[in-house]
């Protein structure tokens, strides 16, 4: 069994993954205060309520985008698990990719992980959407390699500096709205629509011009919890991959265990 670990800057998730399929899954708030035995307690609880018990882990692989947080993640598998954690793109788990950028080593190790995934599913050339902390675009073409993207403002971060900075505006929470029309008839109303309008605007918007960039038909693959929500009001996606990065991890896993096998 292996347990991945895909630590972000709002939520870590812990899966246990074996084979090609993800048996359960839990999230936490990233905090990189969070010690290994405060993760273990958590995470020991919630492995024996799925009827699975920690033993039967026998690898940790890691992805990160956060520094801070991966001391104690790698003590958590070291000590609670007994297994030293492989950590997506430093060795010997390189990326298997070519990575098409002018600075390779500056980006996201989830971006890459979600690209690794989307070629090995879909195939083809590519545009892949992660609603996380940021709202990502990531495009990978025919060979598989990552050509680049675009990376804005994620949705909650776009409310939190609204009722931020502006005083008579409330802390809303981002859902469809009740109405398919645009124009708010009071304050809560009239944020929801431009951050949810507003929203599939940037997507149809950013997705038709790197279309017109990358000149062959690509496919738009989205991810992370919010893509479904757009999903329901727009067409722009072609499939929508909930575990991206989940999945991801264990195809890096499996390809590790061959070549080490091999």
């Amino acid at each position: 069994m292996l347990l991945a670990i895909d630590a972000g800057n709002t939520n870590v998730v812990f899966a246990l993954v074996e084979g090609m399929e993800i048996k359960a899954r839990w999230r936490i708030a990233t905090d990189p205060r969070r010690t290994a035995d405060e993760y273990a307690v958590w995470l020991n609880q919630l492995i024996e309520l799925e009827g699975y018990h920690r033993t039967q882990v026998s690898a940790v692989i890691i992805c990160t985008v956060v520094p801070r947080a991966l001391h104690n993640l790698e003590v958590l598998a070291d000590k609670y698990f007994g297994v030293e954690p492989l950590i997506a793109g430093r060795a010997p788990v390189d990326w298997g990719i070519p990575i098409d950028l002018d600075e390779p080593a500056a980006v996201g190790a989830d971006r890459v992980v979600n690209a690794i995934a989307a070629h090995a599913l879909h195939g083809g050339d590519l545009i892949v959407i992660d609603f996380g902390t940021a709202t990502t675009f990531d495009i990978v073409d025919y060979t598989g390699a990552y050509k680049g993207g675009v990376i804005a403002p994620g949705i909650n971060l776009s409310l939190d500096a609204l009722f931020a900075a502006a005083a008579r505006l409330p802390r809303i929470a981002i859902e469809i709205p009740e109405k398919e029309t645009v124009i708010g008839r009071n304050t809560q109303d009239a944020m929801l629509s431009g951050i949810y309008w507003g929203y599939i605007g940037m997507i149809e918007g950013l997705v038709a011009r790197i279309k017109a960039e990358i000149g062959r038909p690509a496919k738009v693959i989205s991810t992370g919890g919010l893509a479904t929500l757009f999903d329901e009001h727009s067409s722009v996606f072609d499939q929508v991959e909930p575990d991206l990065t989940i999945t991801g991890l264990g195809m890096m896993y499996r390809r590790q265990a061959e070549t080490q096998q091999g």
